[in-house]
């Protein structure tokens, strides 16, 4: 059966990506999420992607007369939670789970929500989309990269997914081992994001050989230990791919990470650092730089709050 009713939750620099190709996709019934208040906000402030409006279908939580094929949750980290709740009403059995979280973690938290079955294990790759004030700034180059937990590329949700992100013109991939492209995304995030935002350095910086690369392969190192404690297939090849993918990245683009650092507002470091801490934790697998890193941002982040804080009237 194909799927045909499309949730998204989180219109943000990446969501509104999505947003915009279902939108676009009349043989689907598309709903973006949004509680009341934002809802409101949103029916005034239009959004916009690349400078085109866009007046997409909401839905807030209260509403019972939709059930979602598929899922797609788009939020921060820090939104999951409320995201997973506001969501009650339009979720069945059979829903299928995409989640474009950075991190590794959300995969995980979904399913203790809602169970594992339907749950693929997913992420967005590609150059970085930029939100400016109700307009996303995007260049088209970017996929939605999936795959079955048991790395089953002939699963009924996979096969459905595939034809549906082919119809809508969504550009995807379907590796042989999601558990290692999942790793190898986090460990240029671990590495990238957080470098980044201490140094306040766009992707040029890492482009080139030097101290900046070097100390962000310290981070790059310490998710690779944590891959093969958990027995992630390839571990050894890890890094040299994810330095390749560096070199893709637009030169002077930035980090999401960095991006929050600038606009003051709170970093993902509870999902790229201390995630880190917390499996080396329990790997028993030494995170001495993720440690320090993530010590540094948070007190960057209450510097921000300060600062917010300080310049409100």
């Amino acid at each position: 059966m194909k799927l045909k009713n499309i949730l998204l939750s989180g219109l943000g620099a990446i969501g509104t990506i999505y947003a915009v190709k279902f939108f676009e996709y009349k043989s689907c019934n598309f709903k973006v999420l949004l509680d009341e208040n934002r809802r409101l906000r949103y029916m005034k402030e239009k959004r916009f992607f690349n400078g085109k409006q866009f007046d997409f279908d909401y839905i807030v939580p209260s509403d019972e007369s939709f059930k979602a094929d598929l899922v797609i949750i788009a939020t921060k980290h820090t939104g999951l939670k409320e995201a997973l709740n506001n969501m009650k009403n339009f979720v069945t059995k059979d829903t299928i789970f995409i989640s474009l979280l950075n991190g590794i973690e959300s995969e995980d938290e979904i399913s203790a929500f809602y169970g594992k079955e339907n749950v693929l294990y997913s992420y967005f790759i590609g150059h970085t989309s930029t939100m400016i004030k109700n307009n996303v700034v995007f260049d088209g180059y970017g996929r939605i990269v999936f795959g079955d937990l048991e790395n089953n590329q002939n699963s009924e949700n996979v096969i459905r997914v595939k034809e549906l992100f082919e119809n809508a013109k969504i550009d995807y991939e379907n590796p042989k081992d999601i558990h290692y492209a999942r790793f190898l995304k986090f460990m240029f995030n671990v590495g990238l994001n957080q470098t980044s935002a201490i140094l306040q350095a766009p992707f040029f910086i890492f482009q080139k050989k030097g101290l900046p690369l070097e100390f962000a392969k310290k981070l790059f190192l310490e998710v690779q230990a944590i891959a093969k404690a958990q027995n992630v297939n390839n571990t050894d090849k890890m890094l040299t791919e994810c330095l390749e993918l560096v070199q893709t990245m637009l030169p002077n683009c930035k980090t999401s990470m960095l991006h929050d650092v600038e606009n003051k507002r709170k970093t993902e470091v509870e999902i790229f650092g201390k995630s880190i801490i917390r499996q080396g934790k329990k790997f028993n697998v030494p995170t001495p730089y993720n440690e320090i890193v993530s010590e540094i941002i948070e007190a960057i982040d209450e510097s921000n709050f300060m600062k917010r804080a300080e310049s409100k009237p």
